[in-house]
């Protein structure tokens, strides 16, 4: 039987009131249940959010090296485990082992990062405009912080929501994606054995409409982070904004590559197979179209679908090139997209297919995918897949390149490979993106500095991760002292 993991409410393990439970499945083998989990009532959502409101107090008066010593325990739990956490990661969202080992480590260097930073809290000394006076500011936490987390990175990123949220002196409750909640869940097992005050971190599990309208809507929630669909990010800040909470929401993307005449051919095909097809493409950073100069597009073109085809797809488990999607749902979003794109004319150079004999008969698979001779007004160039899916667009010039790579809603991360140094700063200054690259991969973020997007990628109010992170989870107090 599968373990039947429970919320964690006031530092005490809980069923939900509903008694119902949910199955999530090993996506490389449907027959494997990996878990269960509760399906939450509003009303869990609201003993969650009101345990968290009792905490708030008695965290923020916690000293910071207090806090940070809390959180550097809890890293030193998580590397104890990372093998286990990188398994359980395989299982339960389907990446490949070394891309789970990595995303394991990252949350495990995220935790040590902002216990480190806890003790650094402070403000600012300004010089007073008349004698016998202080001016200074201070930094406090809001309250309350609501994390409504995706499947595709399970761990990382609760981690930089989470980390900094409690550094600065907030409470939170944490709801994580139904397709792959058990390592989070793991996360708060840690703080839990790292000594974490009872209600200062809660965990319920459960769908958007019970659990994440209550984390939007409640009056004792003070901000809410989401990272998710552009669809339920717009309608979370929505929401959230009706009683003026601080609200944070990264969103989608449509991420390009911009292939220049200087580049070598082969590196940037690297580079572009590697952020298109890595993490089979689940993510909000993938690159899901190359924009290449006419001059070098026909040998692009055959050296990235030879790219493609070499790729080994397989479990996780087996460290494959590529894994299985998360979901069979996310599955036939991809299979959909590729048959839109070849009604509307886009050719069709490699993949394509849903895997399904042998070892893939009960997963969710599907041919890394590259369509040539794509148009810009194609949905394929424009509509967020989430899938291994690559559409590769020709342009005349580095001018026409830019102007392609800026023509859709999103602007999250984009990078250029080129060898012109012009070319190279052009695109840094003129690219409307959150993330830009010069010569690398679209995906991998550096954890101490800002992350997020433009346009429909973001609510373009604050960034996460590094001191941005901070700044979105405390707000600043300025003190007149005259003495």
């Amino acid at each position: 039987m599968p373990t039947a993991h429970r919320n964690y409410v006031d530092g005490e393990w809980v069923e939900s009131r509903s008694g119902d439970t949910f199955e999530v499945l090993n996506p490389a083998d449907t027959t494997e249940v990996v878990g269960e989990f509760q399906s939450s009532t509003s009303e869990d959502a609201e003993e969650a959010v009101e345990a968290a409101v009792a905490a708030e107090d008695e965290w923020a008066s916690t000293p910071g090296p207090a806090r940070g010593a809390i959180l550097k325990d809890t890293a030193q739990i998580l590397e104890d485990q990372k093998e286990e956490l990188t398994e359980t990661l395989v299982r339960e969202e389907g990446k490949t082992r070394s891309e789970a080992g990595g995303e394991v480590q990252r949350a495990i260097d995220i935790f040590y990062y902002y216990a480190q930073k806890a003790s650094d809290l402070g403000g600012t000394v300004k010089s007073p405009s008349g004698e016998d006076k202080n001016l200074y500011t201070k930094r406090e936490p809001l309250g309350t912080a609501a994390l409504i987390t995706p499947w595709n990175y399970p761990i990382a990123i609760p981690a930089w929501k989470l980390a900094p949220a409690l550094a600065a002196g907030n409470t939170a409750v944490l709801k994580p994606a139904s397709a792959a909640p058990t390592v989070s869940l793991k996360l708060i097992e840690a703080l839990d054995e790292a000594g974490l005050l009872a209600g200062v971190a809660n965990y319920v599990t459960g769908s958007g409409s019970e659990v994440g309208g209550v984390l939007t809507d409640h009056e004792g929630v003070d901000a809410v982070s989401f990272t998710g669909s552009t669809q339920v990010g717009t309608a979370v800040a929505q929401a959230a904004a009706n009683d003026l909470k601080r609200v944070q929401c990264e969103m989608g993307g449509k991420n390009p590559t911009v292939v220049m005449p200087s580049a070598d051919v082969d590196e940037a095909v690297d580079i572009v197979g590697v952020g298109a097809f890595g993490t089979t493409g689940q993510s909000c950073t993938a690159a899901s179209r190359a924009i290449v100069h006419e001059d070098v597009y026909d040998e692009f073109v055959g050296a990235i679908a030879d790219y493609a085809e070499a790729l080994e797809v397989g479990p996780g488990a087996d460290d494959p090139d590529m894994g299985p999607h998360v979901t069979e749902s996310e599955l036939e979003g991809s299979l959909e997209y590729i048959e839109v794109a070849e009604d509307e004319g886009a050719n069709l150079v490699a993949g394509g297919e849903a895997l399904t004999d042998g070892e893939y008969a009960d997963g969710y698979y599907v041919e890394p995918t590259v369509f040539a001779d794509v148009e810009n007004d194609m949905r394929i160039a424009q509509e967020e897949v989430f899938g291994p899916v690559l559409a590769v667009l020709k342009v005349g010039s580095f001018e026409e390149g830019l102007a392609v790579a800026n023509d859709v809603d999103y602007g999250l991360s984009a990078s250029i490979v080129t060898q012109d140094l012009t070319e190279a700063n052009q695109f840094a200054e003129n690219v409307e993106a959150g993330v830009a690259k010069v010569n690398e991969k679209t995906t991998g973020l550096e954890l101490h500095v800002p992350f997020g997007g433009y346009k429909d990628s973001s609510t373009n109010t604050y960034r996460e991760q590094g001191d941005a992170g901070l700044d979105f989870f405390t707000s600043t107090k300025t003190v007149y002292m005259n003495y």
